[in-house]
């Protein structure tokens, strides 16, 4: 995504190969403008960890809900998209969880769309303590190297069932049905542990993968200045027809494909690519 705004700042923060399992990346936006700034996040069928640092952020989801962030929330996996507001000299960090991470790390695999501070699934302050240190560091690098390290002694280790469906990767096999092949269990148990340990069934998260590879399609048209061939797109993603794709994306973001490109200055991805 190109910096629109001279004084509005994001990047990705890329992970080290022992936390490739953990997180997919970190996620910094930084608001140095005199005003406030609002951005469009898309889904990322991730849960996200979110610390904000300066002024509190603002959060509306797609019903019109506005949260506020003070310190830190939690919420996932994002299945839709959401506005995020910056006031004034306030930046974020945000944490993007893979698989089943939060659940290796939380004990549960969702929470809230509303988001939920992360003291509370833990019954313990440690996040208010994590976000204090935090906030004595300058950089994003920093901050990220230090929550890397909080984070170890917490995470628990990945069982058979969940290794092997974060690893499944055959666009042309059900997965939960392969992996009930593959372990001599049913697909109902499959199914139980994936909505058990990542929030979602593999039917969801294909749908998503689908609607994603449209928008990245659409994206790499845009860089190369192309005219986007919507019918190539509808094609190559595997959509039955046009209807089938605007349907995708008012779901998942709640407008047309073709807003979509008049308005994606405006909208940011933090998730996974």
């Amino acid at each position: 995504m190109q910096e629109l705004q001279p004084e509005y700042h994001q990047f990705k923060i890329s992970i080290p190969e022992e936390f490739e399992t953990v997180f997919t990346h970190f996620y910094y936006a930084e608001n140095r403008s005199s005003h406030s700034v609002t951005k469009t996040l898309l889904p990322s069928y991730q849960t996200i960890l979110l610390f904000c640092f300066g002024e509190n952020a603002f959060m509306t989801t797609q019903e019109k809900n506005i949260v506020e962030v003070n310190k830190c929330i939690v919420l996932g996996p994002i299945r839709q998209t959401f506005d995020y507001t910056l006031p004034a000299g306030s930046s974020i960090l945000v944490a993007n969880f893979k698989d089943d991470a939060f659940y290796r790390f939380f004990g549960k695999a969702m929470v809230s769309n509303q988001g939920t501070h992360p003291d509370k699934l833990l019954q313990d302050n440690c996040f208010t303590e994590l976000w204090h240190h935090l906030s004595a560091f300058s950089s994003a690098e920093e901050k990220t190297s230090y929550i890397l390290e909080f984070c170890r002694p917490y995470l628990q280790d990945q069982d058979k069932i969940s290794k092997l469906l974060s690893a499944f990767e055959s666009s042309n096999m059900n997965p939960v049905k392969a992996i009930a092949e593959q372990t001599s269990q049913s697909e109902r148990n499959i199914q139980l542990k994936q909505k058990e340990q990542f929030g979602y069934s593999s039917k969801e998260i294909a749908r998503y993968s689908r609607f994603l590879k449209a928008i990245t399609l659409i994206e790499k048209e845009q860089e190369s200045g192309k005219k986007i061939e919507w019918f190539n797109i509808i094609d190559e993603c595997g959509y039955y027809d046009q209807s089938q794709l605007i349907h995708d994306f008012k779901h998942f973001i709640n407008i047309t494909p073709s807003k979509y490109v008049k308005f994606q200055k405006d909208i940011c991805r933090s998730g996974s690519e």
